[in-house]
Order: C-alpha cells, then sequence, then structure tokens
C-alpha cells in the first residue's frame, strides 16, 4: 500500500464528519439549558456556507427561544411536546423578499415571483438546514425536523411576520439531548443508489428491501395502532391510514398552494 492509499483509507476511517452524520438521531428530550450562544452562531454561519443556486442564498432563518413566541408557535406544530420541551427552534425559510428589493434598488427586473424561483429557495433552506442540523450534532447539540413547518406554513408565516415571497420550509428543534434513542435503521444502500439509469423494483426486492424496516416499524408504532380505531396490518398502512392519509395531504397541498399565491410565488 502506498503513503497516499494509506492516508486516503485513514482519512476514511477516522473521518469526524462521517462519524457525526452516521451517528444522527431525532432527539425529543432535552435537558434544562439553554443552547451556548456562541455555539448557535457557529451552527448558523455553518448554515450560510450550505450550497445554494447561483449564490443567491435564497432562504432566512428565525431563531426562536422566547417563551411567549413558542407559546404562540406551538399549536402550529401540532402541540408536540419535543416542541415545547426544546430551549431553540430554528426555523428555514424560502426567501425571494430580500433578493427582490436588492433588484429593484439596482434598477433590474423583479423576477424570482414564479414556482420555479420557490422551488429554488426550498431547496436552498433546505440544504442550509442540514448544514446546519450537522454542525449541531457535531457541537454536542440534538435536533428533531418537524414536518409541522411545512404543514402549518401559512399561520407560522403569520406568526413570524414573514413579508411576501418568504415561506417557511423546514425546521427543527435543538438543544442539548436528554436521550439517546437506538439508531433507526435505513433501507440498504441498494434500495436508494441506482448507476446509470434508474433500476425499477419488483416485489421481490421490494419485500427485502422493507423487510427489516417494517419489523421495527411495527415495533415502534404498536402503541399507537393500539389505541387508534383503525385497522392496521402493516407498516405500509401505517403510513397511509395513521400517519399520512390522502385526505391530510391533499388538505395541505391545497392550503400550500393558497399561501404559495398570498406570498407572489405563483
Amino acid at each position: 500500500m502506498s503513503s497516499q492509499e494509506f492516508l486516503e483509507k485513514e482519512l476514511i476511517m477516522n473521518n469526524s464528519v462521517l462519524t457525526t452524520i452516521k451517528e444522527h438521531r431525532s432527539i425529543r428530550k432535552y435537558i434544562d439549558k439553554k443552547v451556548d450562544h456562541e455555539k448557535l452562531k457557529k451552527i448558523l454561519e455553518a448554515a450560510t456556507m450550505a450550497s445554494t443556486s447561483g449564490n443567491m442564498q435564497a432562504y432566512s432563518i428565525i431563531v426562536t427561544e422566547k417563551k411567549e413566541m413558542k407559546e404562540k408557535l406551538l399549536k402550529h406544530h401540532f402541540n408536540q411536546e419535543v416542541f415545547d420541551q426544546a430551549p431553540t427552534f430554528l426555523t428555514f425559510c424560502a426567501d425571494f423578499n430580500r433578493m427582490r428589493k436588492w433588484l429593484k434598488i439596482n434598477n433590474a427586473p423583479e423576477n424570482f415571483d414564479n414556482f420555479m424561483s420557490f422551488m429554488i429557495a426550498s431547496i436552498d433552506s433546505i440544504l442550509a438546514s442540514q448544514n446546519a442540523a450537522i454542525a449541531a450534532e457535531s457541537l454536542g447539540l440534538g435536533v428533531c425536523y418537524l414536518g409541522t413547518t411545512l404543514a402549518s406554513s401559512k399561520k407560522i408565516g403569520e406568526i413570524l411576520k414573514l413579508p411576501e415571497n418568504v415561506i417557511p420550509i423546514v425546521g427543527f428543534t435543538l438543544g442539548y439531548p436528554d436521550e439517546k434513542p437506538d439508531l433507526r435503521a435505513r433501507l440498504p444502500i441498494e434500495a436508494i443508489v441506482h448507476y446509470e439509469t434508474y433500476k425499477n423494483y419488483d416485489e421481490k426486492v421490494l419485500k427485502e428491501i422493507y423487510k427489516e424496516k417494517e419489523e421495527n416499524g411495527m415495533k415502534r408504532y404498536k402503541d399507537i395502532i393500539k389505541s387508534s380505531n383503525v385497522n392496521v396490518e402493516n407498516l405500509a398502512q401505517v403510513y397511509t391510514k395513521l400517519k399520512y392519509t390522502k385526505e391530510s395531504h391533499i388538505k395541505y397541498s391545497v392550503d400550500l398552494l393558497d399561501y404559495l399565491k398570498e406570498q407572489q410565488f405563483i
């Protein structure tokens, strides 16, 4: 083995970034301690270094720490205990408000008021959020993404006083962990990665790649299944009958489209 090959192997084996990523857990219990503001600053700085379309950074980050603001937002995060307990919440917003105002004062066409622009800004905000999450975990903090950020985007936007061309996309709780849950099983990499072209799945392959996820998932949701009045036989039905029903997603879709119109994206 050459010295170069040895160094490359060492870089893989002792890579702290890869270790942080592979150790990711959603933390839902936090100790009663505020996030150190020096750490928070580093996390936010890391967010701003994420990849971004055209280097436009079409996103904004809202930091929520005050109790009165958390109380206003709690309902729209579906009264989740994790939101109420965490000392800090970060909301990442698709934001072309800042860019469009800059265009105007420079006598440039005020573009970016369309659906494609919304998608670009959404991707920017998601990339920034993941940078922030990894930075937070590398500093000993825990996070938990809440899908309610997008589901309640209009109401959250009103509370956060978001102007036109700004929409909440993703958000996560942030704090010092008071638990260390087991790592969640992920689908095998062979189920996710395709080389050169997409290789479609047949029934046999699907059963194989979802086997472990189904076993673990049914154990995890057993209490929810027992307490529901819905007949659920497998994990696929948990997702579509209990967690993410067609009716709820249609409602959230309509709400989001209405909000996109209101915020001048379509």
